[in-house]
């Protein structure tokens, strides 16, 4: 007999998971805005532009339902994704 309830199984077979950026804490959602806008790739064009204007810009995808943050359990990671690359995929 397993010592793993049906639940368990269930969550470490899950796929990635919608998190609503209203469940995270104002600093929480600011760090992951702040690491995604600072990666390799993020580039926004010939025009340089400041910390700040990337977050407000990401923020604002997040408000619309633009942009939405994914959490992935397998890898224990969390993105920010275009919501209609996310559709897409599921």
């Amino acid at each position: 007999m397993s010592d793993l309830s049906d639940d368990s199984v269930d969550r470490d077979r899950a796929g990635p998971v919608e998190v609503e950026p209203s469940s995270l804490s104002a600093v929480a959602l600011r760090g992951l805005i702040e690491e995604f806008v600072s990666r390799d790739g993020t580039d926004y064009g010939i025009h340089e532009r400041d910390l700040e204007d990337k977050v407000e810009d990401v923020r604002r995808q997040l408000e619309r339902g633009d942009a939405i943050i994914v959490f992935d359990p397998e890898a224990e990671t969390v993105n920010i994704v275009l919501e209609s690359d996310y559709a897409a995929r599921t």
